[in-house]
């Protein structure tokens, strides 16, 4: 072996690490915080992750698939910077390069710029706090360079002065660049959730950090009748026998056994326009079915008993009914009555004294 294939070998090694030694961290600092990503998402249901059936090993997929679609596209984002810059130096006639070697040289100079670029990755974390709303870019550069002066100038001039140190510093950038990604991913995962609980609508970054957007029509086995009134539902996870689902229109979450329930229609990833909202997933029914509400009436209803009219005129007299006529009483002299007859023989006068015959 030549002292030219040692040269180049041990260039190549040191390539590696130093790839290594941005990309190994920064996919870390991904990983972990797309993790928390996933939690802050169901927790927008009201579940977590566990609940939804998404185990350690699910949630490890998923995330590495978006790391691999992360990478594909930091490559591509990373090589038109590269291609930009070497185009920037080749008309500037080397001087770009030459400040970058300048740069590098000077301790304090590279310690300043990789602490402001730290300093920035910061603003992601405010940001996923709910703290940088409403301000503006000014704003971001000076807080980011306030934190970085204030926190890892110092560090960095330090650890400027090994190549050890150098490289160190080059792995607590690459992780903090890594952590600002990842919080800016989890600001945005949570609001594409947000807007997925009240309006139905998912989103490309859902999509990428594995959250499964299925809905479904969930209906009884034995009839086959609808559940919550044919409303699609969304499909969360299912665990231990149950089912999570999400009722979009009532915004609640459900759970339900897997033996009681049957799901139909199932549709992944939908597409929806920009004006869908909840109440588009209600289903219409015909006309026939609806019932009917009983007009109220206006008019004077047949079924009410009529009043009767009041006259105005003078009211008629009232006829008394006829009395019987009493007899009138006779006039003349009063019949005189018999006079009762004694058993002794004797008899009243008209005076009413009692005279006693006797007998010769």
């Amino acid at each position: 072996m030549t002292d030219q294939d040692t040269a180049d070998r041990g260039s190549v090694i040191d390539l590696l690490q130093r790839i290594g030694s941005v990309v190994l961290p920064v996919g870390i600092a991904l990983y972990a915080l797309l993790y928390l990503g996933i939690q802050q998402v169901y927790g927008v249901f009201n579940i977590s992750p566990e609940q939804a059936g998404i185990d350690q090993a699910t949630m490890f997929g998923r995330l590495v698939g978006c790391l691999i679609l992360l990478a594909l596209v930091g490559a591509l984002v990373l090589g038109a910077l590269v291609a930009v810059g070497w185009l920037v130096d080749r008309a500037a006639r080397g001087h770009v390069s030459r400040l970058a070697r300048a740069v590098r040289e000077r301790p304090w100079a590279a310690a300043a710029l990789g602490a402001v670029w730290c300093g920035g990755t910061y603003w992601g974390f405010l940001g996923y706090l709910g703290l940088a709303e409403g301000v503006g870019p000014a704003t971001v550069v000076l807080v980011a360079t306030g934190i970085g002066v204030v926190a890892f100038v110092v560090p960095f001039r330090l650890l400027r002065r090994r190549p050890t140190g150098r490289a160190g510093m080059r792995v607590v950038v690459a992780a903090f660049t890594g952590m600002g990604l990842g919080f800016v991913l989890i600001g945005q995962m949570e609001s594409d959730a947000v807007r997925l609980a009240t309006t139905g609508r998912s989103s490309l970054v859902l999509t990428l950090s594995g959250f499964q957007d299925q809905w479904v029509l969930a209906t009884h086995p034995g009839n086959g009748k609808p559940m919550r009134g044919g409303v699609p539902l969304l499909l969360l996870g299912e665990r231990e026998g149950t089912y999570a689902f999400y009722d979009c229109v009532r915004q609640e979450t459900f759970r339900r056994p897997t033996g009681s329930t049957v799901l139909q229609q199932m549709v992944l990833e939908p597409d929806h326009d920009e004006g869908f909202t909840c109440d588009s997933l209600v289903p219409a029914g015909p006309a026939s079915a609806e019932p009917r509400a009983t007009p109220i009436p206006t008019g004077p209803s047949s079924a009410e008993p009529r009043a009767t009219p009041i006259p105005t005129g003078p009211a008629p007299a009232r006829t008394a009914p006829a009395r019987p006529r009493a007899t009138p009483r006779p006039t003349g002299p009063r019949p005189t009555r018999p006079a009762p007859t004694e058993a002794a023989g004797g008899h009243r006068s008209e005076t009413g004294e009692r005279s006693i015959s006797v007998s010769d």
